[in-house]
């Protein structure tokens, strides 16, 4: 069962800030516009939007690595 965040669009939101926002990358837009079927896919989205944001698994989420520690 997947789990969403709820967003309100503002002004000049379009999918792919949003995308960035919640996931720190623009490029699952997708994942958004697919949970979301009934809001019109336009560049800029108009506000007062409700939005489920889809929460990703782990393996979907940027991976990163700590630098080593200095001595």
């Amino acid at each position: 069962m997947t789990e969403y965040y709820s967003y309100v669009t503002k002004d000049n939101d379009r999918w792919d800030l949003i995308s960035n926002q919640f996931y720190n990358t623009p490029t699952l837009y997708e994942e958004i516009i697919k949970a979301n079927p009934t809001v019109k896919v336009v560049p800029i989205l108009p506000s007062g939007i409700k939005l489920k944001i889809p929460i990703l698994d782990q393996s979907e989420t940027i991976k990163f690595e700590l630098p080593p520690w200095k001595k």
